[in-house]
């Protein structure tokens, strides 16, 4: 009883300072084939910078943020800066309309929304921002929206001077300001960690709310012995990190243990099956995991 953790120490800070610290935490790969390898170490870097720089833009503990971006680094370093402030994220699937993010945003009052100029999915743009800015016509707590730089020339977004800045600008920002790190918050084991809502298929999304504690327990047990993970394994799961699959699978669980979690942008079967296996093979995936629709459309 009184006992505080934060979920962004867990899953960054006790491996970068110590031996995992040069380890890659995340191997990214984006459609177009580049790559980026972020360490422990770097890793703790950029999401204590992404974490000033929400503080920055007037973020604080109890506040909500909408994130809605695609399977790009920034979004995984998104939730953890969250976290890090005790700000209780909510993950938007890229794939969804402005009306289901108007809807998502409305309802558990998010201050904040993180999107891109736009993602990379079978070879065409989803123009994210213009989704974004859809949304927010009619989402009255939205005070600032943070663009990350994704697809560059191929979509030109609208920028709204009052509201809207870029990811790398508002960093700029945040360290001139004298922002340049952030230490983790503690919270208590309930505190929101993260809101989640329902596809709304059958009706209203629900928002379904974890909380700090039990989660990361959860999130952390289930990927070590449901995988059989052991360490210098390179665990891939496809899943998009908005759905509650790619927060336990993609995140949360691998990065608490410690782990390489592989990020892929677009789909495995893109442009054709092969570049699932080739993905597998160049990067020494040990652990795969996806959905069994999934493994029929690989083979």
């Amino acid at each position: 009883v009184g006992a505080e953790l934060n979920a962004s120490y867990n899953c960054i800070d006790r491996h970068a300072h110590g031996a995992r610290a040069d380890k890659v935490a995340i191997l990214f790969e984006g459609e177009p084939g580049d790559v980026r390898e972020i360490t422990y170490r770097q890793l703790h870097d950029e999401v204590s910078r992404a974490a000033a720089m929400l503080r920055h833009v007037g973020v604080k503990k109890d506040d909500k943020v909408a994130i809605y971006l695609p399977m790009i680094p920034e979004a995984i370093v998104s939730m953890q800066a969250c976290a890090r402030l005790g700000a209780t994220h909510t993950v938007v699937f890229g794939g969804f309309s402005p009306e289901s993010l108007s809807d998502r945003i409305n309802d558990c009052g998010a201050s904040v929304v993180i999107t891109a100029d736009g993602g990379w999915r079978r070879g065409k743009v989803v123009p994210l921002k213009d989704n974004a800015d859809a949304a927010m016509a009619s989402t009255p707590t939205v005070h600032k929206c943070v663009v990350v730089r994704r697809v560059g020339d191929a979509h030109v977004p609208h920028m709204d001077a009052a509201r809207d800045i870029w990811w790398d600008e508002a960093l700029a920002e945040a360290s001139a300001a004298g922002h340049v790190a952030v230490d983790p918050v503690h919270v208590d084991a309930e505190h929101p960690l993260f809101i989640l809502y329902t596809s709304g298929s059958t009706g209203k999304p629900k928002g379904v709310l974890h909380t700090s504690g039990g989660y990361l327990v959860f999130a952390a047990m289930t990927h070590q012995y449901v995988f059989d993970y052991h360490e210098g394994d390179i665990y891939w799961c496809t899943a998009d990190v908005g759905w509650v699959t790619g927060h336990s699978y993609v995140v949360y669980g691998p990065l608490s243990n410690g782990a390489t979690t592989l990020m892929f942008e677009s789909v495995p079967n893109y442009p054709d099956p092969g570049r699932c296996w080739d993905v597998i093979d160049r990067h020494g995936v040990t652990i795969f995991y996806t959905a069994p629709t999934a493994i029929r459309a690989l083979m």
